[in-house]
């Protein structure tokens, strides 16, 4: 095999036989195979797509890169959640609880931020202590205890997309649907899980902008699962503007927090009990949606899913006393605040501007040695279709640094605009793929 072969055949539009896909990424996870040129390959990849024959031999060498997990031991139906990235989508820490709470094993593998979009290791980790490295027999045994695991990938599991991620991260490479299908389908289908629940955004904030694009995306990763006989659903939401109020890493923490409290903004929270529902119906603890909906609701009423995470980051390391208090999280030493030039209605709110100038803040990297600073981020105060008056603040800044705090203003002040007529804000959920 040659490497420079395989990146010309590509890049010529030809296909990549199944012996060449597994050379290329069983050498690239054995750390034998150059970022630089795994890069090409990438954007060959990106530019000129995988057939159908491909994405299968590159999915199924992704997931025998390394160890599998076996979750037999545990007697509950393991369902996990997955979304495709999003700004301020926090919505796996609520979530993973919640469903947790009503007797469903969730063994969440989570990644960490991807060009503009957050990462949920990024913030859970801003909670002291936490741990979201587990190898595969602690994952096992905390799973068994807990029924919740919040968590990213061991060096053994799955390595080649362990490495993959943070290449495409860098390299301009992520709004791909056979990369992204297979980095998602690969890790997911290494959990041994019984099903599968999938968010696949849709909007300027996500990395599929347009609803057939989406839909498209979550198709091939409901067939790849069907494939390998794992129940899959996927849910098209939006990411047109960001989902709750906050866009940041310790901040989303605390807005998940009072999710679990029975508060929250009203758009993450009907996102968050949707995809809990069809969690509950994978596993069989509800019939339908309606029930799925009421066991959810009992579960934050009684307390038992703030609970669930409070058991679950004192299992990993974590300091549950930010769960109960969270203004003990870390916290950013400046507030910067845009306002309206003339009162209307907002009319645009641009999750993919505001994505970026929390990154610009340093909320997410731009290189991927680059390190977040859990302190900062965004605070959305209105809404598409909200009215508001001239001199209203519309977006806090929280930063540290007046340097950063200059590159992203601009940003934020051209993602949002009012007008005199209003908006009608679009739908939280476009779609469904069963």
């Amino acid at each position: 095999m040659n490497a420079v072969e395989i990146i010309q055949r590509k890049r010529d539009g030809g296909p990549l036989s199944p012996q060449q896909i597994r050379w290329v990424i069983g050498e690239y996870a054995a750390d034998r195979l150059p970022d630089y040129q795994m890069a090409a390959l990438l954007m060959a990849v990106f530019k000129e797509g995988l057939d159908a024959e491909e994405l299968a031999a590159w999915v199924d060498a992704m997931l025998h890169s390394g160890d599998t997990l076996d979750f037999s031991h545990v007697a509950a139906p393991k369902i996990d959640k997955h979304s495709t990235g999003g700004v301020g989508d926090k919505v796996s820490l609520p979530l993973g609880p919640m469903v947790a709470a009503c007797g469903v094993a969730v063994p969440m593998m989570s990644g960490r931020g991807l060009g503009h979009t957050g990462g949920t290791l990024d913030k859970l980790e801003t909670i002291p202590g936490f741990r979201t490295a587990l190898d595969p027999p602690e994952f096992r045994a905390l799973l068994a205890r807990t029924g919740l695991v919040l968590a990213g990938q061991s060096e053994t599991l799955v390595p080649a997309d362990r490495r993959l991620y943070a290449l495409r991260d860098a390299t301009g490479t992520v709004e791909s649907i056979p990369l992204i299908s297979s980095s998602i389908m690969s890790k997911k289908l290494a959990e041994g899980l019984d099903g599968l629940v999938l968010d696949v955004k849709v909007g300027r904030g996500a990395f599929m902008k347009r609803l057939e694009d989406s839909r498209t995306l979550a198709e091939t990763m409901v067939g790849i699962g069907r494939s390998y006989g794992t129940p899959v659903r996927a849910v098209l939401t939006d990411m047109s503007q960001p989902l709750g109020r906050e866009v940041g890493n310790a901040c989303e923490v605390a807005e998940s927090v009072e999710v679990l409290r029975g508060g929250g903004p009203a758009d993450l929270v009907d996102v968050t009990y949707r995809l809990g529902e069809e969690m509950l119906l994978l596993g069989g603890a509800a019939a339908d949606r309606a029930e799925g909906r009421a066991r959810l609701e009992r579960a934050v009423a009684s307390g038992a899913a703030l609970e669930k995470l409070v058991e679950v980051v004192a299992a990993q390391g974590g300091d549950p006393r930010v769960i109960h208090d969270p203004s003990l999280l870390p916290s950013a030493p400046h507030r910067h605040e845009v306002a309206a030039a003339r009162g209307g209605f907002l009319t645009r709110c641009d999750a993919l501007d505001l994505g970026v100038a929390a990154t610009r803040l340093g909320a997410g990297r731009e290189r991927k040695e680059d390190t977040i600073d859990p302190r900062v981020g965004l605070r959305v105060l209105v809404k598409v279709g909200d009215p508001v008056e001239a001199g209203q603040p519309l977006v806090r800044l929280a930063w540290a640094d007046a340097a950063r705090l200059a590159e992203a203003l601009p940003l934020v002040e051209r993602a949002l605009e009012v007008g005199d007529e209003r908006s009608a804000p679009p739908p939280l959920v476009h779609g469904e793929v069963p």
